[in-house]
């Protein structure tokens, strides 16, 4: 079988994001029948039909799923490589010559709490590290999901026993948080007050945590992130089970309770692929988010 050139991987990735074959046409500044050609010559390559075609566009086959997820991770470890390459070229050290985007995926309380102080840390020693940084729901295959499907270099995630890092990937933990009790402040009763929630709060562990606690009754309100949590608690609307990362700087106008030594607890980590994790800018970064969290 004759192997895919990178032309035809990013007439396939520009396919893919673009959701059809005149505009990825458009985008590449290319002709649709050029197009079209390259797609069928690369499905024929690889033995599959990649994309299914209609009126309204062309929309991955489950082949085409795993076929562009692999398509985006070569095209950036060729970006990778170049980026490496030139710098190595120069005369630079090793460290100095880290360059070029950095792509970072991070759940909402990750990106807020974990990653700014980092990528200041990083911007003083790499400043020729451009970081992107995309916030993603911490649910389905969430942040670890991108990085598998060649979106992220790098994905601030939840991981563990109850959400293991993909056999496909590497990673790390980073910090273990505890959940509390957030409730408005002065309240006499907080325990009496609905419960407000939100889709990415907890790991399957941390819902047997809940199952058991009698007097947690079933969420009342599910909100859309921890911040429009906090924030009804704020008002008086609810109480809350969030951990410490959706604390940090919560107002005067909560209370923050202890659970006590059988609390819940999340494992947030970071997580890449074993190519990446050899890169220079996602070495730096990882060295940066541990360096914050020890």
């Amino acid at each position: 079988m004759t192997d895919l050139a990178p032309h035809e991987l990013r007439i396939l990735v520009a396919v893919g994001s673009e959701h059809g074959f005149s505009a990825a046409a458009s985008a590449l500044g290319m002709t649709q029948s050029a197009v079209s050609h390259s797609v069928r010559t690369s499905e024929r390559k690889l033995g599959a039909v990649l994309f299914e075609r209609g009126r309204t566009g062309a929309t991955p086959t489950a082949a085409g799923e795993v076929a562009l997820a692999h398509a985006r991770r070569v095209l950036r470890l060729l970006e990778v490589m170049r980026a490496e390459v030139r710098g190595a070229a120069g005369d630079a050290t090793d460290e100095d010559a880290v360059v070029g985007p950095l792509r970072i995926a991070a759940f909402r309380s990750a990106a807020l709490r974990l990653l700014p102080p980092a990528l200041e840390r990083l911007a003083a020693r790499h400043p020729g590290v451009v970081p992107e940084v995309r916030i993603v729901r911490e649910v389905g295959r969430g942040t670890a999901g991108e990085v598998l499907d060649g979106r992220a270099d790098l994905g601030i995630a939840t991981i563990g026993t109850t959400s293991p890092v993909p056999p496909e990937l590497v990673g790390g933990v980073l910090v273990e948080e505890g959940y509390a009790l957030v409730h408005p402040a002065g309240h006499g009763a907080p325990r009496s007050l609905p419960l407000v929630d939100w889709a990415e709060n907890c790991t399957s562990y941390t819902r047997q945590w809940w199952a058991a606690q009698e007097w947690l009754p079933a969420a009342t309100v599910e909100a859309e992130d921890d911040g429009a949590v906090l924030s009804m608690v704020s008002s008086g609307f609810g109480m809350a089970v969030m951990p410490e990362l959706s604390l940090i700087g919560a107002p005067p106008s909560v209370e923050i309770t202890d659970l006590g030594p059988e609390r819940p607890t999340r494992s947030v980590g970071y997580v890449t692929t074993p190519e990446l994790a050899k890169s220079r800018a996602v070495r730096a970064l990882i060295r940066e988010l541990r360096a914050g969290a020890s």
